[in-house]
């Protein structure tokens, strides 16, 4: 299983603490996915970030639903490559 978190650069100017939310998820569990493939739109601190793929698969387990927040380092989505 691999697993998809928020990039860690997202993170570097942003206070211990500080959770960011999922505004969108663009995949359902099932679904397979390409490489580099948007998966949906979270906001940290005011800006979106896009998370995508890192490689192909099926999405397993979607682990932080639409309007959730998590926290840095925290997987929001599990892929079976």
């Amino acid at each position: 299983m691999i697993e998809v978190t928020l990039m860690d650069s997202a993170w570097a100017d942003v206070e211990e603490g500080t959770e960011a939310l999922v505004d969108e998820w663009m995949v359902a569990e099932g679904d397979r996915v390409e490489a580099g493939q948007t998966l949906g739109v979270v906001e940290l601190v005011k800006t979106s970030h896009e998370i995508a793929a890192p490689s192909a698969g099926i999405v397993k387990t979607i682990k932080v639903g639409k309007q959730e927040t998590f926290g840095r380092g925290q997987a929001l989505i599990l892929l079976e490559a």
